[in-house]
């Protein structure tokens, strides 16, 4: 019974926050150059696709729907998808241009 007790006084104290610090930061940056600037930079590829987005692009909605672009403002855009078939999306679910999509598939 007394000799737990003696060991657990023995037992070294727990790192302090100052201890931990550097390895909170090492984790952080691996995650900022891993996770965070990657998504950044895809983000602003993004935007800027869809900011250089003009009629007659051929685009692929975020719902696999591949369409040329009609009609553009500032929300929308007027796809058409077929022959007389023309849908209007919200400018955020085009994902990307269509070239790019059928150039990783093959």
């Amino acid at each position: 019974m007394f000799s737990s007790v003696a060991w657990a006084a023995d037992a070294p104290s727990q790192p302090g926050f100052m201890d931990t610090l550097p390895m909170l930061a090492v984790v952080f940056f691996i995650f900022y150059f891993l996770v965070i600037r990657p998504q950044g930079k895809k983000i602003k590829t993004h935007n800027d696709f869809l900011s250089k987005m003009k009629r007659g692009d051929k685009v692929l909605t975020s719902g696999g729907i591949l369409g040329t672009v009609e009609g553009l403002t500032d929300k929308f855009v007027t796809l058409e998808i077929s022959d007389d078939v023309k849908v209007r999306i919200l400018r955020a679910q085009i994902s990307g241009s269509a070239e790019n999509a059928t150039e990783e598939k093959k």
